[in-house]
């Protein structure tokens, strides 16, 4: 009888020892794959990996063995082999941790590198915190970090703020090519928002100068933003189909956003295609407001053109920032071909295009009491083409890895305005076309590693404007708001950066970069304006270098200086614009503008405490000096000129002198335990600009902002409670001639403000999650610095997202 029972045993278990055994690792909340994940017996002798699926073989595995599967950012589990056998389980949730060490970036040299061993500061946001924070932009996305602070000009805006720089002072980088093109201004950007972040794998934050490995534009920092990539067919298989879609609806703009992306991968080929709508009806501001504020940012009127005539209509509803909504589509498509030796062609296209885009800031202006200034301002249908072509290439005579990307992009932008009862409209159209070159190589020398490379980018401007009659439609010119001859902004350079890896405690990284920097621009036409140039040439030759110093005592210690100089070269929009920066104030060119340069100081110190408690500390001091800010200027000897039928005082971008910001960021994260941890981060950032002897407030700088969150995690479920803040701006703070658009402010300044949020994530089954959020709670009426539309009231957030 024992004999016969043992017997069945063994029949049975051999089957299942004998066959191929494929487990599947997923993360518990999200059940979403986890590729890369080391999977090894406790003996040593046998040791995978889990495919993109997040799947592994473990046939080979012995059964009296345990295995031990481990990665970055998850918490280790042993199970013996036997028991997955025997019970048949086949898939393994594990945790995600909170406290991620030993990070890999990217952006701080261009190849991958551990984020302890970078001297700077950055921030990486993966695909899976995009997802959980399921924001409506890029813009949003960034916010909701907490690590930067984001102004808004109009519901279609979002311009981030990096250590008190912003717009062209802040570089943006999409798959290794710079997005900052020739006419990037100085004020408020809301280009950042023409990127689906949707299709992104990862984004870095690189806080302070990047000009060593970036060139000009780096000031306050990095934003490189990594597109994913299409997924190849696992061994043994022709082809596979993988893909997402998800439908989101939020209330507080009536937001309906659809995605959808499919994969589609050979062994050595891949295609990944993603299609993203967005509309967002008229943005609903908050009801609660402090008692300072009474009536301040209501919405009272909008104008229609009625029977011939302008017609102020008054708002039922003064809540309801009414003209604010838009819609926009992005489409993206990558090629992946793989060769032998690591060697990878990829191509890269990327489309953006919008609606019309209301200036909410500008329509709500007054001109007396009951009167708006404008009855249209508009930003007309917004456009971003790219097409890159990457090689990835391995060991070569030069170095050990490798890439070259060529890239094409195209940019469309316009602006329409219309004062009140005007019969015209100004419509002025630009359009940029940028080409680009760009080599990347990486050589390991012992315990130094050397990258270097060449980068050259050319871009061409176009400007045109009419006046349009707005009954009839005829047409007459008007003065274009870069030269109308065209515009040239060229740039050459080349970088070498160098770490080495003293020894365990100690790391040096150095780098150098040698820049030209190039413009051309012709002015043709003197009816509207009597230039008295009808050229301008510049040419501009900068150097720039850093040094940091990494030092890891022992007992979880981490020390980090580092110093850098940064620079940005005047581009079209500093010297060429004609622009009504605001009513009254003229903004006229200046071909006599140098660049501006920057020498910062990080000073980051952390202690992790075992594997529970994670604080940080970082300080920083940048001197500014050839500055570029918007001061008065006389135009032909004269202080004022009539513009568009308004006596306007001249202004223009001139080199202002030197000046200083300076700040701190602290941040602390706590794992208390597998299923709760605890996150918070706090920036304060304080700057100024001498002139005349005089420290004057300098634009652009912040008040004290942060976050503070609360995560829970249990097996197919992911909460947060957390908290976005903003202190408040006092009108001493206020940059006199800046962009900090003093007159939405209220008379107070800007009042601190903040938001309780929750969220929620439920993952029934691996092809279906459900996400609810509850954002504003307490239905704050409030706006960020420097913003001219308020922030979204109570808002109720719901989305249905699929993956195959």
């Amino acid at each position: 009888m024992k004999r016969s029972t043992a017997l069945i045993f063994f029949s049975l278990l051999f089957p299942l020892l004998g066959s191929t055994q494929i487990i599947t690792v997923l993360e518990k909340t999200s059940l979403t794959p986890t590729p890369g994940l080391h999977i090894i017996s406790l003996s040593g002798k046998f040791k995978t990996t889990t495919d993109s699926k997040g799947k592994a073989d473990i046939s080979a595995a012995d059964s009296a063995e345990s295995i031990k599967i481990s990665g970055l950012g998850f918490e280790e589990k042993i199970i013996s082999v036997i028991t997955l056998r025997t019970n048949r389980q086949y898939r393994i949730l594990l945790t995600e941790k909170s406290l991620l060490l030993n990070q890999i970036v990217i952006s701080a040299s261009r190849f991958e590198e551990k984020k302890e061993d970078a001297p700077m500061q950055i921030e990486v946001i993966k695909s899976a915190d995009v997802e959980r924070m399921n924001q409506p932009t890029t813009a949003e996305m960034l916010m909701h970090t907490g690590q930067l602070f984001v102004q808004k000009s109009q519901l279609g805006g979002g311009s981030p703020v990096i250590r008190g720089f912003e717009a062209s002072r802040v570089l943006l980088v999409i798959d290794g090519v710079r997005l900052n093109n020739a006419i990037y201004r100085t004020g408020h950007l809301q280009n950042l928002l023409r990127v689906d972040q949707n299709v992104l794998e990862r984004a870095e934050v690189v806080f302070g100068p990047g000009s060593v490995v970036y060139g000009s534009d780096a000031l306050g920092g990095v934003v490189h933003l990594f597109t994913k990539e299409p997924k190849p067919a696992e061994s043994g298989k022709k082809i596979e189909p993988s893909g997402s879609a998800f439908l989101r609806y939020g209330s507080a703009m009536h937001e309906i956003t659809g995605h959808a992306d499919i994969s589609l991968g050979t062994k050595r080929f891949g295609s990944l295609t993603s299609v993203t709508f967005s509309r967002f009806g008229d943005l609903m501001q908050g009801n609660i407001r402090r008692p300072e504020l009474g009536n301040t940012w209501d919405c009272n009127f909008t104008v229609s053109r009625i029977n011939g005539k302008d017609s102020i209509v008054q708002n039922k509803n003064t809540n309801l920032q009414k003209g604010s909504g838009y819609f926009q589509y992005d489409l993206f498509q990558k090629f992946l071909i793989t060769g032998n030796q690591g060697l990878k062609h990829i191509i890269n296209l990327q489309y953006s295009a919008t609606s019309d885009v209301n200036r909410y800031d500008r329509l709500s202006e007054l001109e007396a009491p009951g009167k708006p200034r404008f009855a249209a301002w508009y930003y007309g249908p917004e456009k971003r083409g790219l097409s890159s072509y990457s090689l990835q290439f391995g060991r070569s005579p030069l170095a050990e890895k490798g890439k070259l990307t060529l890239a094409y992009q195209w940019i469309e932008e316009s602006r329409n305005t219309r004062r009140l009862n005007s019969e015209w409209l100004t419509q002025r159209r630009e359009r940029v076309h940028v080409a680009s070159v760009l080599l990347d190589l990486s050589k390991q020398i012992g315990k130094h590693e050397l990258r270097y490379g060449l980068e050259g980018s050319y871009n061409v401007v176009r400007s045109v404007a009419i006046s349009r009659q707005v009954d009839d439609g005829t047409t007459t010119p008007a003065s274009t708001r870069y030269p109308d001859g065209g515009s040239r902004y060229f740039s050459a350079s080349a970088y070498l950066s160098h770490t080495w890896e003293i020894n365990s405690r100690w790391i040096l990284a150095t780098g150098a970069r040698l820049n030209y920097v190039g413009l051309r621009a012709l002015f043709t036409d003197t009816s509207y304006f009597a230039f008295p140039f009808s050229r301008a040439n510049q040419n501009h030759i900068s150097a720039n270098g850093n040094l940091g110093i990494v030092f890891q005592p022992g007992n979880r210690w981490r020390l980090a200086l580092s110093g850098a100089t940064g620079f940005r070269a005047p581009n079209v929009d500093d010297l060429g614009k004609v622009f009504d920066s605001q009513p009254g104030n003229l903004i006229v060119p200046n071909p006599n503008i140098r660049p501006e340069y920057t020498i910062n100081s990080d000073l980051n110190i952390s202690k992790t405490f075992g594997n529970v408690l994670r604080v940080e500390a970082i300080g920083f001091f940048t001197y500014l000096f050839d500055f570029i800010s918007v001061q008065p200027f006389k135009f032909n000897g004269k202080d004022s000129l009539l513009y568009e039928g308004v006596m306007s005082r001249v202004s223009a971008n001139l080199n202002a002198g030197e000046g200083f910001v300076t700040g701190a960021t602290f941040r602390a994260m706590a794992e208390l335990h597998p299923n709760f941890s605890l996150d918070g981060t706090f920036t304060y950032t304080y700057g100024k600009l001498r002139k005349e002897n005089v420290f004057i407030p300098l634009d652009h700088i912040p008040p004290l902002f942060g976050r503070l969150s609360a995560h829970v995690k249990f097996k197919k479920i992911h909460g947060e409670f957390f908290t976005l803040f903003n202190g408040r701006k006092y009108l001493k703070d206020y940059s006199p001639n800046g962009e900090d658009n003093l007159p939405y402010a209220t008379p107070n300044g800007m009042p601190g403000w903040f938001t309780l949020n929750l969220r929620a994530t439920y993952t029934p089954i691996t092809a279906l999650q459900v996400q609810v959020a509850l954002e504003n709670l307490s239905d704050a009426r409030y706006r960020t610095f420097s913003s001219g539309i308020s922030a979204p009231g109570r808002n109720l957030i719901v989305s249905l997202r699929t993956r195959f």
